[in-house]
């Protein structure tokens, strides 16, 4: 355990303690006290800086979670995007298991409507890494629902992992939610573009087919239609 520094400023001496302490603990729960105690300040010090014990936990893990995401936003990865996610979903449950209080405290807090501010930035993080494959016409779903699939797929592998104790982490588990999920959200293969020949015959099957198939175009709309699918199908 590292102990803060005396001359540095009560609130860094207060973040420091609460982070070392909080590393080092199975429970998220840390004491007051012993963060106090740490620090080498009483407790209306973390009051006038934090205005609860709550507050000062949350900018701990706000800020060491956040410093996880600039880490591996900052890293070169996988030019493709989902190879990309896979790293990532990877990264995100080693993190959670290695700081299993700090995760706790991001993920196991359950209010009805709310989630830890982070949770918001993981997720956007995914999203933002997502979008060429959706650009690309890879994902099955849009990109919002991919995202909010791995996120939640994700978060749930590694707090079941964390329960299982240092010694019996199952990674072939996780690695088989992992490839479950990317494959109903994504084609893990880059598409092929259809040639000319395939564009006609999807178009002479889908004129084949307007006259059984419900629709609720017009007298004119499905004329329309037709004209264009004889076109298509005589390129």
């Amino acid at each position: 355990m590292t102990l803060p520094r005396a001359s540095a400023p009560v609130r860094d001496r207060l973040l420091l303690a609460c982070a070392e302490l909080l590393d080092d603990a199975a429970d998220p729960d840390v004491p007051t006290r012993a963060i106090c105690e740490l620090a080498g300040v009483q407790a209306p010090s973390l009051y006038h800086h934090f205005g609860s014990k709550q507050a000062l936990l949350d900018a701990v893990v706000s800020h060491g979670f956040r410093e996880f995401l600039a880490a591996r936003a900052a890293r070169p990865g996988p030019d493709d995007p989902i190879a990309a996610v896979r790293d990532g979903w990877d990264a995100h449950v080693r993190f959670g298991v290695e700081h299993p209080a700090f995760y706790a405290h991001i993920y196991g807090r359950v209010q009805r409507g709310r989630r830890c501010g982070v949770v918001g930035e993981v997720e956007a993080m995914i999203l933002r890494t997502l979008e060429p494959a959706a650009r690309a016409g890879r994902l099955t779903v849009p990109a919002t629902a991919a995202a909010a699939d791995i996120l939640a797929a994700s978060s749930g592998v590694t707090l079941a992992l964390i329960t299982t104790g240092a010694d019996e982490v199952d990674w072939a588990m996780s690695a088989r939610v992992r490839d479950a999920v990317l494959a109903s959200v994504a084609r893990t293969a880059q598409p092929v573009p259809p040639t000319p020949t395939d564009v006609a015959a999807a178009a002479t099957a889908l004129a084949a087919a307007l006259p059984q198939a419900p629709t609720e175009l017009g007298r004119h709309e499905t004329a329309l239609l037709r004209d264009w699918l004889d076109r298509l199908a005589a390129v």
